[in-house]
Formats: C-alpha cells, sequence, structure tokens
C-alpha cells in the first residue's frame, strides 16, 4: 500500500460518554483506526460493546465526547449540520441489517433515491440503478416492491442502493444479521466483489467471526477499546 494515499476515514482518540443519570458509561475510549482507500474492514465485538456507536461516529451520525474524525481529510465534527449531510450524501453508503428500504416503492425506485436528492435526472439515475441491480444479481427484479423480494434480495437492493452515488467508503452495520448461513454468505461474498469492482472501503460491523476472519483486517472492541483482532 502507498503510504502517501490519504485514509478515507480516520478517526484518533475517539472517545464516546453517554450519562445516565448519576453515572457516566464509557462506550468507546480513546479509539484510533485509519481505513484506506479500497479495504475491507470488519470490526466485531460482543452486543452492547460500542460497535454501532462507533460507526454511527465514523458516519457522522453522531458527534463523538472527545476525538475527531476526518472523512476524506475534513473534520466533520467542524462542519455545519447541513455540510455533514452534504458528505455523507457523496462520500459515504450505508447498509444496516434492517434494510430501510421504501417498501411503497420497487427495487429501481428505492435504488435511484440517493441520485434523485443529489438533483440528478430520472434517465441518468435510472440508467445507473439498473446497471447496479444487474451487478448485484437482480436485473429480473427492478421492478418488484420490496415485499415481492426475500430477505437476501432486499439486502442486494441496499447494498446496490449504498453504492450508486460512488461512496469512498460503505458503512455496514450487521448486514448479515438478520439472514440465514446461505444467504449472509452470499451476501458477504457480493461486498467482497462489490469491494473489488469499485475499489470502495468497506468498515463492516458484524458478530459473526467466520465473516470477520474473511476480512483484510479485523478488530475488536473490548472494553471500549479498539484491538487487533487476533485471528486477522
Amino acid at each position: 500500500m502507498n503510504n502517501d494515499q490519504q485514509a478515507m476515514i480516520s478517526c484518533e482518540n475517539l472517545c464516546k460518554q453517554y450519562d445516565d443519570g448519576a453515572t457516566t458509561i464509557d462506550v468507546l475510549q480513546n479509539v484510533n483506526l485509519k481505513v484506506m482507500p479500497a479495504q475491507l474492514i470488519a470490526i466485531i465485538g460482543n452486543s452492547g460493546s460500542g460497535k454501532s456507536t462507533l460507526l454511527h461516529l465514523l458516519g457522522g451520525l453522531d458527534k463523538p465526547t472527545k476525538g475527531t474524525v476526518h472523512i476524506n481529510g475534513v473534520n466533520i465534527a467542524a462542519e455545519s449540520e447541513a455540510s455533514r449531510c452534504e458528505i455523507r450524501n457523496r462520500q459515504l453508503g450505508f447498509v444496516y441489517q434492517f434494510h430501510h428500504l421504501l417498501p411503497e416503492f420497487t427495487a429501481l425506485e428505492n435504488v435511484c433515491m440517493p441520485l434523485l436528492i443529489g438533483k440528478q435526472t430520472l434517465k441518468q439515475a435510472e440508467e445507473k440503478a439498473k446497471d447496479l441491480l444487474a451487478t448485484v444479481g437482480l436485473a429480473n427484479r427492478i421492478q418488484h416492491k420490496i415485499g415481492e423480494l426475500s430477505g437476501g434480495e432486499r439486502q442486494r437492493v441496499a447494498i446496490a442502493r449504498a453504492l450508486i452515488a460512488d461512496p469512498l467508503c460503505v458503512l455496514a452495520d450487521e448486514p448479515t444479521g438478520n439472514l440465514d448461513p446461505r444467504n449472509a454468505e452470499k451476501v458477504f461474498e457480493l461486498f467482497i466483489h462489490l469491494q473489488e469492482k469499485f475499489k470502495t472501503s468497506v468498515i463492516m460491523v458484524t458478530h459473526d467471526q467466520s465473516i470477520a476472519n474473511k476480512s483484510q483486517i479485523t478488530y475488536q472492541i473490548e472494553e471500549g477499546r479498539l484491538v487487533m483482532s487476533s485471528s486477522s
């Protein structure tokens, strides 16, 4: 790897605390992480360890108590809410355990949505969405509404939606957690294929050690601290 490359996402001495009445809970303590171009990183940890909190901080969805988060060199905590929204929309993609697709719309319409929000024409959005849906194996399902798709198909639609704006990095929060083992494996293999095809960085939070083991780098959250996993 070229050491001169700029990290897609980085954080330094990242801390997150929550006040619970009379006590303060340290969820994350002095987390440091650099995600370089086209890296696939897995983050594992017990339930409640702070995995999703870290992902929300890295994606600018929440603010740290201390420390900094940079997305493509920009300190997002120092930006206005409008600027943070624009950075998220233009440079990041998000995939969740529960797909958060709009059930009243078709697969094609769901995937188009980020580009339409970004003021691209319907024709431009549909052309790109059709290509991406074909890439994820859903060329024959583009006009189906979300309720007509299987769990694995819905998650593939969500992945296509996350990629349509050509993000620098995709943040995936337990993307296989709601799937059976066979579909979970298929979805993870799709992440690998797309990460290689589009050269997009991926940060994936997962509880599945077998999936984490196939990532390029695996970290574990232990008592609020991010450490390199011994299995990576």
